[in-house]
């Protein structure tokens, strides 16, 4: 049994029109990532919903025996929610929730109208990871990747360890996807910061190549990190985010 919600890492829901955006978080963090993203989203009119993933927003060790299966599964949850809610459905993610809202959005074709991952990972490009089957019977978790902002003034709300066994689904669930990328038709917008120390940046362009989205598009973030939505180019993902679904709905 999960321990209990973090303060402020609550799931959320602001209802608006008939137009909605599912925003998902990423690994090892929360909605909190999310959220004022979700408030400009909704102060423009649209419905969002910003659910919790399983093991996050607890304790660290509630993610010890997750599956990347359990991640989709409460993704979908907040896809059924919001699929209530509104007749046309986007979906944007940050980080991992980039990679699951283009599962999403490979899955569910006829419900996603369009997507949007934020520094998106398909592949993982840190050398450390050679060490990885080794360190995984030796330890249970390594330090944290959270809060990679560029702006000092902020600070991300996430665990400050990663479970080693819970990497290893999130290197599966990129893999998966990164199959899933030619199957993915809907209109695409993508956006990734050059100064990524998270997630690999040429990510970005692998996932523009690879799509099968006919309408496409990448813009480059130059004055943030990896939690774009909580850094100085904030304003560029939730403004483009909103002209994107206005085009596209």
């Amino acid at each position: 049994m999960e321990g209990p919600v973090i303060a402020g890492a609550e799931p959320f829901v602001f209802p608006g029109g008939e137009v909605g955006c599912l925003l998902v978080h990423g690994f090892t963090g929360n909605p909190s990532s999310m959220r004022p993203m979700g408030e400009y989203l909704a102060a423009q009119g649209f419905t969002v919903v910003g659910p919790r993933l399983k093991g996050h927003g607890t304790r660290v060790e509630d993610m010890f025996d997750n599956s990347y299966q359990d991640w989709i599964d409460s993704a979908e949850a907040g896809l059924e929610e919001i699929k209530n809610k509104c007749k046309t459905v986007f979906v944007a993610g940050l980080s991992m929730g980039a990679t699951l809202a283009l599962h999403l959005a490979y899955s569910h074709p006829d419900t996603i109208k369009g997507v949007v991952p934020i520094c998106g990972p398909v592949f993982m490009k840190d050398p450390k990871l050679i060490l990885f089957p080794l360190l995984r019977r030796i330890v249970k978790t390594v330090p944290g990747v959270g809060s990679d902002i560029k702006d000092p003034s902020v600070v991300e709300l996430s665990y400050d360890k990663v479970p080693l066994p819970a990497l290893g689904e999130l290197l599966k669930l990129c893999a998966m996807v990164k199959e899933e990328l030619p199957g993915i038709k809907q209109p695409a917008l993508i956006l990734a910061a050059r100064d990524d120390h998270v997630v690999h940046p040429s990510n970005a362009p692998y996932i523009l190549e690879h799509i099968g989205s006919s309408e496409k598009e990448l813009i480059w973030l130059d004055n943030s990190y990896h939690v774009a939505t909580l850094d100085f180019d904030k304003e560029i993902v939730f403004e483009n985010t909103a002209r994107f679904m206005r085009q596209y709905a």
